[in-house]
């Protein structure tokens, strides 16, 4: 049944605060100690260096890329516009000095004009419902020569290279379902996902494109594969398997200036 004035933007903020419960139970969003976190944090690391950076995290969720920024030193505000997420993100860091945890929207922060030296976020954009209008509002609270880290992926089809590993991954998954993972909930995912402009997959190219038009420049890549290496160690072959799949990849790109 139709709700009066709820639009794509609701469903999505409803669906996140739906999965915030037992998120970090599902495979790809908890971050392990140890080498998958020092994957995850090594680009972070190598691009904004050794000395504390004003940074912001878009889209934080439960807190784990959070609490990657945090020990690395940053002056941290953490965004997400799920209060489910926050709630448990702030639990996660209760007792820290920081970071800023905020109640906004990654894709209109309403943030200051160039407050942050870098902006960070993961398996965000193919969410976005206007992308154009959120790397606007992200170059613009950029300082000059700001950086943007983005951690993502191609979540709409198997590589080619891959598609038997889909296949054997799909049929586990109706036999012995997970009741954590994506997969559970994917007929809601699968629905909103059609209706997004990244719809027909978010590729490092056309991201680069995009990011490139609305003013970034110095765009490059960086492998994911440091990360899926780290995610494969100690786990169960059917996690091994997930890690395969899709296409993933790390963008840098830079506010000119600075």
């Amino acid at each position: 049944m139709s709700r009066p004035n709820f639009d794509l933007k609701d469903e999505i903020h409803e669906y996140w605060s739906h999965r915030a419960e037992t998120f970090d139970l599902a495979f790809g969003h908890y971050i392990a100690a140890g080498r998958e976190a020092e994957a995850w944090a090594a680009p972070i690391r190598d691009q904004l260096g050794m000395s504390p950076r004003k940074v912001l995290e878009l889209a934080c969720g439960t807190g784990e890329v959070t609490r990657l920024l945090h020990d690395l030193g940053h002056d941290l505000t953490a965004l997400d516009f799920s209060e489910a997420m926050l709630a448990k993100a702030r639990a996660k860091h209760a007792g820290k000095s920081g970071p800023r945890f905020l109640l906004a929207d990654a894709g209109d922060t309403m943030e200051p004009n160039a407050s942050y030296d870098a902006i960070v976020c993961r398996h965000l954009v193919w969410t976005l419902t206007d992308p154009a209008t959120a790397f606007a509002d992200w170059l613009r609270i950029l300082r000059p020569g700001g950086r943007l880290i983005v951690y993502d992926g191609d979540w709409t089809k198997p590589k080619a290279s891959m598609l038997w590993v889909a296949r054997l991954l799909s049929f586990w998954e109706r036999v012995s379902p997970d009741p954590y993972y994506d997969g559970a909930m994917s007929e809601k995912h699968a629905e909103i996902m059609r209706r997004l402009p990244f719809r027909e997959g978010l590729t490092f190219d056309r991201l680069a494109l995009e990011l490139a038009a609305a003013g970034f420049v110095s765009i490059r890549e960086l492998s994911h594969q440091p990360i899926a290496r780290a995610q494969r160690r100690g786990r169960g072959l059917r996690n091994r398997l997930r890690t395969l799949v899709y296409g993933r990849f790390i963008l840098i790109a830079q506010k000119p200036g600075g």
